[in-house]
């Protein structure tokens, strides 16, 4: 690993009723590097800024994920430096399939995590948006 996790947990243990499957701590120590901080990812392309033809929110989750996977490694880094996402969903119905489509790329990973149901996002269509920050070691 990359940061240092602190208390390490997984949602299967915290939200069982949930269903879920995130690997999640409550604090990360990183040591020196390079800080990145993400726009807040929505379900579109980064190249043509188009929303994806989906309003299922697992489809859009996985196109928020690899839209966040591909900019840390434009950046330079991997997943593994990932230390912080915020989730925003406008409907908390959406929760358990966000949650469990994000966990599929963050598994090992460890990060903190904040939720966050809103009444809306820049466009209706979108169901959620997610923001991440990363740290890269040099």
């Amino acid at each position: 690993m990359a940061h240092t996790r602190i208390r390490k947990f997984n949602t299967r243990d915290t939200y069982p009723e949930q269903k879920l499957d995130n690997d999640l701590c409550h604090a990360v120590i990183t040591q020196a590097g390079k800080t990145v901080y993400l726009r807040g990812q929505c379900p579109q392309d980064l190249d043509t800024a188009k929303t994806i033809d989906s309003h299922d929110p697992v489809e859009q989750t996985h196109k928020v994920m690899q839209n966040i996977k591909q900019l840390i490694e434009e950046c330079g880094g991997t997943m593994e430096h990932l230390v912080k996402i915020v989730v925003y969903i406008t409907d908390v119905r959406h929760r358990e399939a966000v949650y469990r489509t994000m966990g599929q790329y963050i598994k090992g990973v460890h990060p903190v995590s904040t939720g966050l149901v809103v009444s809306a996002l820049a466009r209706p269509e979108w169901l959620v948006e997610i923001d991440a920050t990363a740290v890269i070691p040099e």
